[in-house]
């Protein structure tokens, strides 16, 4: 029989369903392979995903697809299975879904397997050299190609080095120096071993951890709840090194790649291979090239942020999921994943074990663990002995805080510097302060796109918006009356900085949040110096809380403790508790015991009783009887239907078509709350506001989506505004 003639197509738009094209002459096309196929006014690169003998669109207005890009598949069946799973779930376009599960440079239709260019130095170019000094340049371009041996260096490479190389290196060539060779990309691309070290002995509970993964024959689901500085991390270590020992591969997945460089060394040093590194800080040739060793089996190790939970792999061993309870593990924009959520489902179709680690698990792995869905392994204690850190409450209503330091705080900085330590200041605030307010008439200054204060940023003197990323030069006078008062309200990490430099003169004060380190390797660079005990004290954001380990940190200070106790999401008090236990245990984690005093205007609040007598096990037994009581996850499911619209009555009237199809479909399954405007009703220009579904039944809640998400996308209301629907949402926003 001759092979099927019609291609069904799944192409990156916004559209929930597949497109029927036909072979193109002379060309046939696979399961998992790329076509290159017209769709309105131009041409798109899209999967194909299932293959036909007939189509629901006449013959004669099918059109043929331009060219196959892949001879085999792209993805493999596993990997197709994936991506239909999340758009299924989180009723999402499969197109869509596809074109984040690759890497941009096949969303382009570029080869897998590029042909790069290298240049390489010949056996001529080492007495070469002396006779260069005229052409600085070309001695220049021909030491670097010596120091990199017979490999070469990449064209990619040379650029970075040198943006002119090409016109410098057309002599080299000429002379004999040098030559232009041409390889496939996957050959230059083996991950190479390492000399490996050993480690620590372990302890009781992180032996027992280990034996109870070793254990598993297949898939299971394990939640290490280990306590900051318990060594989480070697019980990841010596797991992936059985599994690496089987020649199977591990996938690990971490909040954010440049905040772990520690991670990264270790599992280097350790292990003996070269992680392949995926996060958006890399360029597309990086990504395409450490996806592609992933598929082929040559990455035995793969560390990545939250797209990596789709990278394919040859033979998967073990997934690993490090600081499960972070957001970042989240996306938020465009096709709404849970990595960590994934990863168990990955874990699961792959028949191998997932191990979720935290010192602060989410109230949703509680409950699995709870309920005998996951196994609970407890690392109740600081490996080494080391003694956890020592909370303080200091009630700012008895010590008054001096632009946000209180006497109490600066007296115990000063007492761990004079005794060789070293301090964390931490505030959730970067920019020099939150408000800039006029001292007449006490009008704060706004962003004009958004229902947001601007952030002043001193330095550069500018107003910034970290919302919609507006700025405009700092007001001098006031909009409202006209005065020339304005002044900041407020302290943020820039200003805390200088603060702490005045007071403390000749201590090294380092500031790390994300508008200090920008600049590529500044990150690694600044944590270096905290680990290394360079600077005295460390000021900075949430990005200072994730898994660091800095030997001489001693005290911890919490700057603005509230902003967490009144928050309007009913995940606030669990993420607060999260966000003080994790920088908290920064302190204390070799021979000195640590402290961390809190500061705090409300002392009375009932949430520090529970942190300071109880920990975060006490904070997360509370939340849990709340949720139950009123019925939020983890006890209902929650999808959130957002919109946006330059008009505020467009956004509402779409959730209202919204809210009763939804009705329709489900009836009293489900419970609908809206539409209402969003905590931010305004951003970026734009009106927002989001319709809240809660079901119990997570079938009900599944099938009313399917349905509604068909519905929606063909209503007139849909072309006014910009909509999404968030499964299992993370923030109420």
């Amino acid at each position: 029989m001759p092979p099927p003639s019609i291609l069904q197509v799944a192409i990156n738009v916004p559209l929930s369903r597949r497109f029927d094209y036909l072979a193109p002459a002379g060309q046939a096309a696979v399961i998992g392979a790329r076509v290159l196929v017209p769709f309105g006014r131009k041409d798109q690169v899209g999967l194909v995903t299932g293959l036909a003998d007939s189509s629901e669109v006449p013959g004669t207005r099918l059109k043929a697809a331009k060219a196959v890009l892949d001879s085999t598949p792209l993805l493999s069946e596993e990997d197709l299975w994936l991506c239909q799973f999340c758009s299924d779930y989180y009723h999402h376009p499969l197109g869509e879904v596809i074109a984040a599960a690759l890497p941009k440079l096949l969303r382009l239709g570029k080869p897998v397997y590029p042909e790069m260019d290298f240049l390489r130095a010949t056996q001529a170019a080492e007495t070469a050299i002396d006779g260069l000094g005229r052409a600085p340049k070309q001695a220049e371009l021909l030491t670097a190609l010596l120091d990199a041996g017979g490999e070469g260096l990449s064209a990619e490479t040379l650029s970075e080095l040198m943006p002119a190389w090409r016109r410098v290196a057309r002599p080299l060539i000429e002379k004999g120096y040098a030559r232009r060779e041409r390889y496939r990309a996957e050959d230059r691309q083996l991950a190479r071993d390492l000399e490996a070290i050993s480690g620590p002995a372990l302890n009781e509970h992180q032996l027992d951890a280990v034996a109870a993964v070793r254990q598993a024959h297949g898939f299971e689901s394990f939640l290490i709840n280990g306590v900051t500085g318990s060594g989480k991390t070697e019980v990841y270590l010596h797991l992936i090194a059985d599994v690496l020992d089987e020649g199977r591969q591990v996938l690990v997945l971490v909040p954010e790649i440049g905040l772990t460089p520690q991670l990264v060394n270790r599992f280097r040093r350790r292990l003996g291979v070269e992680p392949v590194l995926l996060h958006s800080a890399l360029n597309d040739s990086e990504r395409l090239a450490g996806w592609r060793m992933a598929r082929s089996g040559h990455a035995k190790l793969i560390v990545g942020t939250r797209s990596a939970v789709f990278v394919p792999l040859k033979r998967p061993g073990l997934i690993v999921v490090d600081e499960e309870h972070d957001g970042s593990l989240k996306q938020q924009e465009g096709f709404r994943y849970s990595a960590r959520d994934l990863a168990i489902v990955r874990a699961s179709r792959a028949d191998v074990p997932v191990v979720l680690g935290s010192a602060t698990p989410t109230l949703e792995m509680l409950k699995h663990c709870a309920d005998g869905r996951y196994k609970r392994l407890d690392l109740p204690a600081r490996a080494g002995g080391a003694e956890p850190p020592k909370l303080r409450l200091v009630d700012l209503s008895r010590s008054p805080g001096r632009d946000g330091l209180s006497d109490v705080l600066l007296s115990a900085i000063e007492r761990h510097l004079n005794e060789g330590g070293q301090a964390l200041m931490f505030l959730n605030r970067r920019g020099f302060a939150p408000t800039l307010i006029c001292g007449a008439c006490g009008q704060v200054a706004e962003c004009r796109r958004c229902d947001a204060r601007m952030t002043v940023h001193a330095r550069e003197g500018m107003l910034r918006c970290h919302h919609c990323g507006a700025a405009r030069p700092i007001d001098r006078e006031c909009d409202d009356c006209g005065a020339q008062e304005m002044r900041p309200l407020g302290e943020g990490t820039q200003k805390l900085e200088d603060i702490l430099t005045a007071r403390f003169p000749g201590r090294e004060i380092r500031r790390i949040d994300s508008d200090s380190v920008q600049r590529k390797g500044a990150i690694g660079e600044a944590l270096e110096q905290a680990t290394a005990g360079d600077a005295d004290i460390l000021v900075g954001t949430q990005m200072l809380s994730k898994g660091h380990h800095f030997p001489k940190l001693t005290l911890v200070g919490v700057i603005n403790a509230d902003q967490g106790l009144f928050g309007t999401d009913f995940r606030s008090s669990e993420r607060l508790g999260q966000s003080i236990v994790q920088v908290a245990g920064r302190a204390g984690r070799e021979e000195r015991r640590g402290e961390v005093f809190i500061q705090t205007a409300f002392p009375d609040n009932p949430f520090w009783d529970q942190l300071l007598n109880g920990g975060y096990d006490r904070i997360a037994s509370e939340a849990m009887l709340e949720r139950e009581q009123a019925h939020w996850p983890p006890y209902a499911r929650l999808a959130l239907i957002r919109a946006s619209a330059h008009r505020q009555t467009d956004a509402l009237k779409f959730l209202e078509t919204a809210r009763g199809l939804a009705v329709q479909a489900a009836g009293d399954r489900l419970r609908v709350l809206g539409p209402v405007d969003a905590p931010m009703a305004k951003r970026a220009g734009r009106f927002r506001a989001q319709l809240l579904l809660q079901a119990h039944d997570r079938q009900a809640l599944h099938r009313c989506l399917s349905d509604l998400r068909l519905k929606l996308e063909g209503h007139p209301e849909a072309r006014k505004v910009r909509w999404s629907i968030d499964v299992d949402p993370v923030e109420l926003l």
